[in-house]
């Protein structure tokens, strides 16, 4: 069975973006995307797994297991929070332009690109561009710093071409959200409270705006931040929707939880998440995928693979599919 790691990392580094920009964009002046502002790493305490090369990355996923590892950025997520159209354009092509020379070093490495949200109409020239020229398989987004929730109608033609181009629409939030980002006074705040939180926000925004059924071929995974939340938030949606859905969400045309349990819509799972069995009781075990987070410095890593594979309380049959066979779904790799 081949083992595929659906959301691993690439330490992407403004050296490497700087050599994509053009010229009038490479001398700009300090940090290329807004900076998070606090220590992620403790004074030292914590630090990435040392990955600077392709051959490293590649022994480690042999240590691990991983035959297929889909690259999502870890810096370059903060390009949701640039405020200028211009720069944001020019800056994802340059991300994109960067990650699809890493993936070229082996066929077991894939990624997928950023688009620039701030432009509609050049954010659907550059998936077009990123995944028919340059080979990316899929698109991604952390919604922090977005002035519209990813629901909106604004960006359905970026969803559209996604859709037409058969790849999966991704959201990945990062460590800022709405509660965590401003109240608090400490990283572990951030990382507590930001990705679930922003995640559930775009859950609604996506599921309440219709996109299920504007755009019912279109596959979105909802990434790192486990899938313990699903049955919850699907059954809270389902009560809303009951009362309200026909005047406040009209596009809405179904219970939520059944364009969960039916539909296009993928979760990744944490290895040791507890609350696992029970996610697969509810939505089943189609529609879960597993994600390494390699290198960063909350990553199991080496014990990803090993982890899911020993575990009791799932089957063997939901333990293939959430290791390949999902992913492969996920990322249209079954056509």
């Amino acid at each position: 069975m081949k083992i595929i790691d659906a959301d691993g990392h690439i330490l992407d580094k403004e050296k490497d973006i700087r050599a994509h920009l053009p010229e009038t964009h490479r001398r700009r002046g300090g940090s290329l995307v807004p900076s998070l502002g606090v220590d992620a790493r403790l004074g030292g305490r914590f630090s990435d797994i040392e990955c600077h090369d392709v051959p490293k990355r590649l022994r480690d996923m042999d240590r691990e297991g991983i035959d297929v590892s889909v690259l999502f950025p870890t810096t370059s997520f903060a390009m949701s929070k640039i405020f200028e159209r211009d720069y944001a354009v020019v800056y994802a092509r340059a991300y994109n332009d960067f990650i699809a020379e890493v993936c070229k070093e082996s066929p077991r490495l894939k990624a997928v690109a950023l688009l620039p949200f701030q432009d509609v109409d050049a954010a659907v020239k550059e998936v077009n561009r990123a995944v028919t020229e340059l080979g990316l398989v899929g698109v991604a987004v952390a919604p922090q710093g977005m002035r519209e929730h990813l629901g909106s109608q604004t960006f359905w033609p970026i969803y559209e071409e996604i859709q037409r181009l058969n790849v999966p629409f991704c959201v990945h939030s990062r460590r800022e959200g709405p509660a965590g980002e401003t109240r608090f006074y400490s990283f572990i705040y951030m990382h507590t409270i930001g990705r679930p939180t922003e995640t559930i926000i775009q859950c609604v925004g996506l599921m309440y705006a219709g996109i299920p059924e504007k755009f019912p071929k279109l596959r979105i995974a909802f990434l790192e931040c486990g899938a313990g939340w699903v049955p919850y938030w699907m059954e809270r949606m389902d009560e809303e929707w009951e009362k309200r859905g026909d005047v406040e969400a009209p596009l809405c045309k179904q219970k939520p939880s059944e364009y969960i349990t039916h539909g296009n819509w993928f979760f990744a799972t944490e290895p040791e998440e507890e609350m696992l069995p029970y996610v697969i009781e509810r939505i089943g075990e189609d529609r879960i995928v597993f994600a390494s987070d390699y290198p960063h410095w909350d990553a199991l890593f080496p014990n990803v693979v090993s982890t899911i594979r020993g575990r009791k309380d799932i089957s063997e049959s939901a333990k293939e599919k959430i290791l390949g066979k999902n992913a492969n779904a996920l990322y249209g790799w079954n056509d």
